[in-house]
């Protein structure tokens, strides 16, 4: 019963895998949550790098924002879009002969040109799954010859991953309907005994301080109870979610992409989507786009990381896997169109084209464009694991000069710094940046806490951005270097490690050990643009 109840509470009690958030104005955020990663001390000291810049009027840097859509119309938003001013609105021409017609704010590759958008996706692993079934379902393995070896044991890999994934999944929705029915109604009951306290109010379930690990995690649970964010109907929602991952995510017959038209591995078909750079499902797009940009100091929401963008919105990723060639058009269509940084809050376990996106990612890093891209949510060290398109790839000959890849820290420095949802790696993750329970836009001009290395890779993409726009003059690769330079040092702190109770130091779990930190890196910024200055005048 007890493993039973940790399986479905700890989801709810992170709040790091179930979109179950509802839409919050900030008069209802908690003061220590809101706009911390710009004020509090583990966060980025955003506020304090803005009086650095006070007089420096800054260049407009145009951010790539490749992900769900961004909702262009919310109030938050609001003269922060980018717009193609070689393109003439609505008249059905590509006037400036970029290949995309009518692309006012972005391209939507999730779409075609009838308008409709494409709904759920399939993971890639059933996309390969699917692929190789035909050719391996009924073949002994005897008969497997030498030139299919290899593919054979990718199918083996893949089948087993799906199916069981299938399996543990149903196994969840049959727990959690048992949690719902049986052990839901007690919870009360059994968390005021675990407090010694038969009536309690919201206020006593945050002054309580358990001992041990399930206590803390009763606290937040019972807290989520209070507040209604824990109850049948979210669990239903839960079910429903769940549900759709294996109608979707994992159903090697499931349909995702013949509504486009295209040929989504070929490269050179690229006559497809629409510019509604919005779609059907922006939610987390929207989130993203506000970390980076959302209007300051205008009581409005939270605060978004840099007041000198525009928003390029490609809308690439659905709720599902990505295709390889979209993102691969995505990071070209940014770079040619002037995005000087392209966030990339998305990643998966396997690749069907990985030669197209990497060569997408040295065309952005020739053109001096930096791609900040999230580590991932699954609590895995990215040395054992894949998190694509960031990973060193067998065919790569030159290493990856504008890459980041950005793990999620939170508001709490005493052994909790690391989100215990983020991946981690001591080679293959650079820093890490605020991620957990982040206030920020989402469509219909209203706002919500979401949390994940989604939410981390985007503050980068702001630092990035505020940087480029104050101090023109350095290249991509030098403001990297800074941000990377200038982080607040935690490297020798005890902190948990992702996913599970050890402690580790922290600078184990990335290159540098480090969090963001924007008033350092302003100062750094200023003084080399100085001596570049001086250098130009000699």
């Amino acid at each position: 019963m007890k493993k039973l109840l940790l399986k479905i509470l700890l989801p709810i009690a992170i709040g790091g895998f179930f979109s179950t958030a509802q839409a919050q104005k900030a008069e209802d955020v908690d003061e220590d949550v809101l706009n911390w990663y710009n004020t509090k001390k583990t966060g980025m000291s955003t506020d304090k790098a803005y009086r650095k810049v006070r007089r420096i009027t800054p260049d407009t840097v145009i951010v790539g924002i490749i992900d769900s859509g961004i909702d262009i119309e919310h109030e938050d938003l609001q003269g922060i879009i980018w717009t193609n001013s070689d393109e003439i609105p609505g008249n059905g021409k590509d006037d400036d002969n970029n290949g995309y017609v009518d692309d006012i704010h972005g391209w939507n590759y999730l779409g075609n040109a009838d308008g409709e958008n494409q709904g759920p996706a399939r993971l890639n692993v059933t996309r390969i799954y699917a692929q190789l079934k035909p050719k391996f379902d009924s073949i002994d393995s005897s008969a497997v010859t030498e030139a299919q070896r290899e593919d054979y044991e990718l199918y083996l890999e893949v089948k087993e991953e799906v199916e069981s994934s299938i399996d543990r999944f149903e196994q969840t929705i049959e727990q959690t309907k048992q949690f719902r029915d049986n052990m839901l109604p007690s919870l009360p009951k059994m968390i005021g005994n675990m407090m010694d306290k038969e009536d309690y109010t919201l206020e006593d379930l945050e002054e309580w301080e358990p001992e041990d690990a399930q206590g803390k995690q009763m606290k937040q649970v019972g807290i989520q109870l209070k507040k209604g964010k824990l109850n049948a109907e979210v669990l239903d929602k839960q079910i429903k979610q769940i549900q759709g991952m294996i109608d979707h995510h994992y159903n090697v017959d499931y349909d995702d992409r013949s509504l486009i038209g295209d040929d989504p591995y070929d490269m050179t078909d690229t006559d497809y989507g629409n510019n509604d750079v919005e779609g059907p499902d922006a939610l987390h797009g929207t989130h993203v786009g506000g970390i980076v940009a959302a209007i300051r100091e205008n009581e409005l929401g939270g605060d978004g990381v840099a007041d000198n963008v525009k928003l390029m919105s490609l809308r690439a990723v659905p709720d599902g896997d990505e295709f390889d060639k979209d993102i691969a058009l995505a990071i070209r269509y940014a770079v040619d169109n002037g995005a000087d940084v392209i966030n990339g809050s998305f990643g998966k376990s396997y690749s069907s084209m990985p030669k197209a996106v990497y060569e997408a990612m040295m065309y952005a890093q020739e053109n001096d464009v930096l791609f900040v891209h999230a580590a991932g949510n699954s609590s895995e060290n990215l040395g054992e694991e894949s998190n694509y398109p960031a990973v060193q790839y067998e065919f790569q000959e030159e290493p990856f000069t504008h890459l980041l890849t950005i793990g999620a820290s939170t508001r709490e420095d005493d052994e909790e710094l690391a989100a215990p949802f983020s991946n981690y790696g001591d080679e293959e993750v650079d820093i890490f940046a605020p991620g957990a329970e982040i206030y920020s836009t989402v469509p219909q001009s209203e706002y919500k806490i979401l949390q994940g290395t989604s939410m981390a890779s985007p503050m980068v993409a702001g630092v990035a951005a505020l940087l480029k726009g104050y101090f023109p003059e350095l290249t991509m690769l030098e403001i990297k270097n800074i941000i990377l330079e200038t982080g607040d040092d935690y490297a020798d702190t005890d902190q948990t490690i992702p996913g599970g109770d050890e402690l580790v130091q922290f600078g184990t779990l990335s290159r540098t050990g480090k969090v963001v930190n924007v008033k350092q890196a302003v100062k750094a910024a200023k003084k080399l643009q100085r001596k570049k200055e001086k250098a130009q005048d000699k």
